[in-house]
């Protein structure tokens, strides 16, 4: 039986022989770090976005701890986050030096709950970093609402949602600032690690642009205390091979999508993704929730179909956070949707003929 992998990172032969000549490019440039590339990904994602900013950094995690920083954020401040996203969320706001708060999340699209932010702000509070999960946009007009109410700062984390929408406006201009990740299996990957902070802040981009660099202008005038964590020359050519193509590699992702949802529709035991209303998913996952998940995912692999799970080990029960006083039941929501939560295979090379078997082995392994 033909295995069915969970992603494909081929990048199709006309795409490879566009990098190549981006690789080459850079080769014969011997500008590796601070170059032409990185200038001009950063104004073109910048725009993409509809920011006035774009700063490259190394990842994704880096990006929301520089975002965090530049604003201000740091000792003593608590930032407030969603209990179901992967643990770089959380670890952002560990490395700006700040407490993680996390609140529960909603049952339809796993996104942090606006009616769960409200009872975590106190005085301490300084931030709220909204995942966008799955692609799906968090609901960014009530969250904003309760910021400007309380005087908080909003970092979107925006690692898994490159070009969707939310009452028109990209991801990415929702807040004060946005955090990316280029990680190869984002819908926007590069060929290794990297990352962006995009924002409208004049004064946020230029403190993030001194952070990255240790936090100097040039080599030896240190201003602030910054870090090492540089887009590299080689990876903003690559994502500006690619970025031309997002919104075509999107509308696949949606139409694929579709065909799950098509293929689940009147099947009430499989819970399927519900993007708020007036948003666009840019669908990086498709994640179902199923009353037995670990049989159904046994079944599926033994047709050659490969899943994932995202995420089995919640931050707030890692080793990590642990011994700030979490424990099992302390967010029954994200805690029961990381218990059922399993991941389809979704790409925009994946045929919808593949995509239908996978749905039909699903429904197989679903009594109902």
């Amino acid at each position: 039986m033909p295995r069915i992998p969970f992603l494909d990172l081929d990048p199709g032969p006309e795409l490879e022989v566009e990098l190549r000549v981006a690789l080459t490019r850079v080769l014969a440039s011997r500008r590796y770090l601070f170059g032409p590339e990185l200038e001009a990904f950063e104004h073109e994602f910048a725009r993409y976005c509809g920011a006035r900013h774009c700063v490259g950094v190394a990842c994704g995690l880096s990006a929301i701890e520089l975002a965090l920083r530049a604003a201000g954020v740091g000792p003593g401040d608590e930032v407030i986050v969603p209990a179901y996203t992967w643990v770089a969320t959380w670890l952002g706001v560990t490395r700006a030096g700040a407490l993680p708060v996390g609140v529960d999340v909603l049952e339809g699209t796993y996104n942090i709950d606006p009616r769960a932010i409200a009872p975590a702000i106190n005085s301490r509070t300084a931030a709220i970093v909204p995942v966008h999960l799955r692609g799906e946009p968090a609901e960014m007009e009530a969250i904003r609402e309760l910021a400007e109410a309380n005087g908080l700062l909003v970092v979107e984390d925006a690692a898994q949602a490159h070009g969707a929408r939310y009452a028109g406006a990209p991801v990415g201009s929702l807040g004060d600032a946005a955090a990316f990740s280029f990680y190869p299996s984002k819908n926007l990957g590069a060929l290794g690690d990297g990352g962006a902070v995009v924002t409208d802040d004049d004064e946020i981009a230029a403190r993030i642009r001194l952070l990255r660099n240790y936090g100097a202008r040039d080599r030896y005038r240190l201003e602030i205390d910054g870090t090492n964590s540089r887009l590299a020359e080689i990876q903003a050519a690559v994502l500006r091979v690619k970025l031309p193509r997002l919104d075509e590699w999107n509308a696949a992702r949606a139409a694929l999508a579709e065909v799950y949802l098509r293929a689940f529709e009147g099947r009430e035991e499989i819970a399927v993704p519900r993007a708020p209303a007036r948003a666009q998913s840019a669908w990086h996952l498709f994640a179902i929730g199923h009353p037995d998940r670990d049989a159904c995912r046994e079944a599926l692999a033994q047709r050659g179909i490969e899943t994932l799970v995202h995420y089995p080990v919640l931050p707030h029960l890692s080793p990590a956070y642990r011994d700030r006083g979490w424990e099992e039941g302390s967010f029954p929501v994200a805690e029961r949707l990381s218990a059922a939560t399993l991941s389809l295979p979704l790409h925009p090379r994946l045929p919808v003929r593949t995509c239908e078997t996978v749905a039909a082995a699903v429904l197989d392994a679903t009594p109902v």
